[in-house]
């Protein structure tokens, strides 16, 4: 059996590679979602803050830390403006699915971790979901 997690309903793409942080849950009730600049080991720079039918679904900004080409950036604010620009459009740009979308300001490493710790579940929590 397949099911469709989403559909994309104009010709966007997602900028970069999308996925979500295990064993974490959020206030719209999925994992915390991440934008990966390239898979591999990463680390945060950035929470990008987002309302998503008017509901809080933040998004962490991650680099590759052994990818030569973004390994050595620690803060969004490494990122060409273009970059921020295309993250930040891609997520906006639901007009075509009806949904209304805002995404705020990026905040800096420090609310990424700290959004993370906060959306961890604990073993209790686990059992719980999965009954």
């Amino acid at each position: 059996m397949i099911k469709v997690d989403r559909i994309l309903y104009s010709s966007v793409v997602y900028p970069h590679n999308y996925g979500f942080i295990p064993r974490t849950l959020c206030e719209d009730n999925d994992p915390m979602d991440v934008l990966l600049l390239i898979f591999l080991r990463v680390k945060g720079i950035c929470l990008m803050p987002m309302i998503d039918l008017g509901e809080k679904d933040d998004k962490i900004i991650v680099v590759c830390t052994n990818d030569p080409e973004y390994g050595h950036y620690n803060d969004i604010k490494e990122l060409l403006p273009h970059q921020l620009a295309e993250i930040t459009r891609f997520f906006e740009d639901k007009e075509n699915e009806n949904k209304d979308v805002l995404v705020n300001d990026f905040l800096p490493p420090s609310a990424a971790y700290e959004a993370i710790q906060y959306s961890i579940l604990t073993e209790d929590e686990l059992v719980y979901l999965r009954a």
